[in-house]
């Protein structure tokens, strides 16, 4: 891992996120915190992100939030949430406006539902990436398949499905990092 980042860098790093994705950039995030800057491992990357997916508000906001606190307390927090936010903001307007005089064209149209499915192949691509540090402990994949079959054939919110899956969640990370 590279020295701490600093305020100035969180910022950098989380603009670039931000303006790397149109819809979605969890997968823009685990690449360039992960992969290129090292700031996170794989693991860490992992470890934050199911934290931030229980607490209220968007996933990758949050995420921002956690590591630049984590580095540079309430000061990096805030320059990693503007630097995700700032740039797309101004993009979405421009957008906007865009949008608002040429939406009745078909290649606008199409042009939109190429970039969809383009999001869709970077989110699979993310889950299955991060499938692979799971495979490193397959006892883990108990507490992915009751995840599953409680969100999806009991159709139960995350909150209730976070309250059942903690518990088997955490004895079996506990066993892990006790080798038991």
């Amino acid at each position: 891992m590279k020295q701490t980042p600093t305020v100035t860098q969180l910022f950098i790093c989380f603009s670039k996120i931000g303006l790397s994705g149109f819809g979605g950039v969890l997968p823009w995030a685990r690449r360039a915190l992960v992969e290129r800057e090292k700031i996170l491992t794989s693991e860490e990357f992992s470890s934050i992100l199911g934290l931030c997916q229980i607490l209220p508000g968007p996933n990758i906001v949050n995420l921002s939030i956690c590591v630049g606190s984590r580095y540079r307390g309430a000061k990096g927090a805030i320059a990693a949430a503007l630097g995700l936010t700032l740039g797309p903001i101004a993009v979405v307007l421009f957008l906007g406006v865009l949008y608002e005089h040429y939406s009745y064209m078909e290649s606008v149209k199409g042009v939109l539902r190429g970039i969809s499915a383009v999001g869709i192949g970077l989110v699979g691509a993310t889950g299955l990436k991060m499938m692979r540090d799971e495979l490193k402990y397959p006892a883990m994949f108990l507490v992915v398949l009751i995840t599953m079959i409680a969100a999806s054939y009991f159709h139960l919110g995350l909150g209730w499905v976070v309250l059942m899956t903690s518990p088997l969640a955490v004895f079996l990370a506990w066993k892990k990092a006790h080798k038991i």
